[in-house]
């Protein structure tokens, strides 16, 4: 059955290059937006076939997607990555125990759930500290840091300088 599957999301993808061809070769009204939303589409059936040719050997946020115990937990865990999430709310977010948890998160992803945690913090402090929309106290709260210094000490760790350099384009 997944083999019926595959082939028939591999002849999809080839009829939808087509039709970006087709809508490309012959502009007609609205075409520069059907492009782009056939272009869309093309990368989430190209995305859906790369995963069903290797999601088990893989790892990495895309692969961890796939699999809906780790998958479930990403997004939570991006939903709300302020909230002060436990490897057990995760785990129970996964449908799994703590140990198998962090083991499958681990092997899948690349790194403890956890460090994963503190990763995606820092890169969204460090979108919003170039932004320059909000002040250090604002997003080390609005990410689960109960102070500022707390943020400012883990993101020179992450990041390699503090928040306000980061911010003035001290270290990009």
């Amino acid at each position: 059955m997944i083999q019926v599957r595959e082939e028939s999301d591999r002849v999809a993808l080839r009829q939808s290059i087509e039709r970006l061809m087709q809508e490309l070769r012959e502009p007609q009204p609205g075409g520069e937006l059907l492009a782009g939303h056939i272009a869309q589409m093309l990368l989430i059936q190209a995305l859906r076939l790369f995963l069903a040719d290797g999601s088990e050997q893989g790892i990495g946020w895309l692969f961890a997607l796939a699999d809906r115990h780790i998958g479930a937990a990403l997004v939570v865990l991006h939903a709300d990555p302020g909230y002060r999430w436990t490897l057990l709310a995760l785990a129970q977010h996964a449908g799994l125990s703590r140990s198998s948890f962090a083991k499958r998160f681990k092997a899948t992803v690349g790194e403890a759930p956890m460090e994963y945690l503190t990763s995606w913090r820092m890169q969204l402090a460090a979108d919003r500290l170039v932004r320059r929309q909000e002040s250090v106290a604002s997003i080390a709260y609005a990410l689960g840091y109960e102070s500022e210094s707390a943020f400012s000490v883990a993101f020179k760790r992450r990041m390699g300088c503090p928040p306000g350099r980061y911010a003035r384009g001290g270290s990009i």
